[in-house]
């Protein structure tokens, strides 16, 4: 993401898979733990012999891929891998510290560079062409190359890069996107949209000579995307992108669509697919049978999807992270020639540009309960599984805390006594270098006595922006699977996309 809108700021602080009949039975993923802490000399040099013992044990599987699945946290930079781990594990009462996260299972690691072709700190619309696409380009464009002119959608037109998606269509694979944000938004549209300007979801966004010109809204460009037989699985948030601006939206009698063209995308869609289902809750999308469904449209919020802790707080309305990604995977496991999805944990971003690492921290947690759903339901042995981030943001891990002082909370040395910053106030372990947190230094409230933890608490930064911005920092990649010791090192973004094609055998 780029900026947060004034809109999505107040939301920020409101509150067994169908498996080619040749494939080896899955073997069950690894369960993360977190031990005691380790008190002596001999206890650490024999932990780190057992962690020599693991990876020298790990042996390259060098096979063709017949499924990959890229998961993505968006925005999920270094600092939020460590701060979420730590979260998690204390979240479980373990020793968060030493908590051994679904992430940290992956064997393969490579740092990897997400510059854009035109920033030195991107937004997500160039880092999701380069991953799905193999192209650096400018941020605000997706799905096309650097010669792109940003919002002309004329001299754009020409240099359309093709997707890892629109190849594994074109071969006869099942494709399918998933994502907490709306599924036209810039990650998950880069598997099929080509757009001058990532904020043209809905063609009530944009201008009328992009209009005039012939140029398609990135809601249309989904449903009309023109590889193989269409993306199997779509499911997210936008709905408001796929009705007319006459019509109520489905479960909010205040709300409508936004299409300005009069055009119900969602009722084409279904009248084209009779044996899709077009669903829009989570009793809906539980009803859903895999076997029986060839293909499924799931728009759950006219906007974005809520946060982890909203959506549970709000009796799980909608369906986890993990659940669509369960889904998806029963649903794409029935092509026999294999299938490629993106899953998106997009929030995770939104909540570090309104300064709320509580959210950003809990969607985190609701991604490693996705990749672990996956890894329990495929066979790494013939599914390659990349987790990675976009880009990263201004968000730190700070001061001098104990071991097990809570992450949300104070810097505390010893933990309850907190650590005192030269104004004599406390001070959070986690902050921001801008955003909405920003005080006037002599009248800084004293974190100390607040409550850090809350959700809605906005940590502390130093630059006052309405929105926090995106970091410039390498993030990581991890992997499993065929190909996936060729993540290593220091490696640009868009050689993830050519990992991926090298891994399914695409020439």
């Amino acid at each position: 993401m780029r900026k947060l809108s004034s809109a999505l700021l107040a939301s920020c602080l409101i509150a067994a898979p169908l498996l080619a009949q040749s494939a080896p039975a899955p073997a069950p993923a690894p369960v993360p733990v977190a031990k005691p802490p380790i008190n002596t000399s001999q206890g650490y040099l024999k932990a780190g012999q057992a962690e020599l013992a693991r990876l020298e044990a790990d042996k390259p599987n060098d096979r063709k891929a017949r499924n990959v699945i890229i998961f993505i946290g968006d925005g999920m930079g270094v600092s939020t891998l460590t701060a979420g781990r730590i979260f998690e594990g204390q979240q479980l009462g373990l020793d968060g510290e030493s908590y051994v996260a679904q992430m940290d299972l992956l064997p393969h690691t490579a740092l990897v560079k997400t510059y854009s072709h035109d920033a030195q700190v991107p937004d997500s619309a160039p880092t999701a062409t380069a991953i799905v696409a193999g192209v650096k380009t400018k941020n605000g464009v997706i799905g096309v190359g650097p010669e792109a002119i940003e919002n002309d959608c004329a001299a754009t037109a020409p240099f359309k890069v093709q997707s890892l998606f629109g190849m594994a269509e074109d071969r006869g694979l099942a494709t399918g996107i998933v994502s907490t944000a709306t599924i036209t938004h810039a990650t998950p549209a880069a598997t099929y949209a080509h757009v001058a300007q990532r904020d043209w979801e809905v063609d009530a966004n944009m201008p009328a000579a992009a209009k005039a010109a012939g140029c398609t809204d990135i809601a249309r460009q989904m449903m009309e995307w023109p590889h193989g037989d269409g993306l199997e699985v779509m499911l997210g948030g936008g709905r408001q992108h796929f009705i007319p601006a006459t019509m109520a939206d489905p479960e909010y009698a205040d709300k409508k669509g936004k299409r300005a063209d009069g055009m119900n995308l969602a009722a084409s869609w279904s009248a084209a697919n009779p044996k899709g289902a077009y669903v829009w809750n989570r009793d809906s999308f539980a009803a859903v049978d895999p076997k029986k469904t060839t293909k499924l449209l799931g728009l759950f919020e006219p906007s974005h999807m809520q946060f982890e802790a909203d959506r549970t707080a709000a009796g799980n309305k909608e369906p986890s992270l993990a659940e669509m990604t369960t889904k998806a995977i029963a649903m794409l496991s029935k092509n026999q020639k294999g299938y490629v999805l993106m899953v998106e944990a997009g929030r995770i971003d939104h909540a570090h540009h309104g300064g709320n690492a509580r959210r950003a921290l809990q969607d985190t947690v609701a991604l490693n309960t996705a990749l672990k759903a996956a890894m329990d339901q495929v066979d790494l042995r013939d599914t390659l599984i990349v987790v990675t981030s976009d880009h990263s943001h201004v968000f730190t891990i700070a001061g001098y805390p104990e071991r097990g002082n809570p992450i949300l909370g104070v810097v505390s040395a010893p933990i309850g006594t907190p650590s005192l910053a030269m104004d004599n106030k406390g001070y959070t372990t986690l902050g921001y270098a801008n955003g909405p947190g920003a005080v006037n230094a002599a009248e800084r409230p004293d974190p100390a006595k607040m409550d850090t933890e809350a959700l809605n608490y906005r940590q502390q930064s130093l630059i006052p922006l309405m929105s926090e911005t995106h970091g410039g920092d390498d993030v990581v990649a991890r992997a499993a699977g065929p190909k996936a010791h060729l993540f290593k090192g220091t490696i640009e973004q868009n050689t993830i996309f050519h990992i991926m094609r090298a891994a399914l055998g695409f020439k």
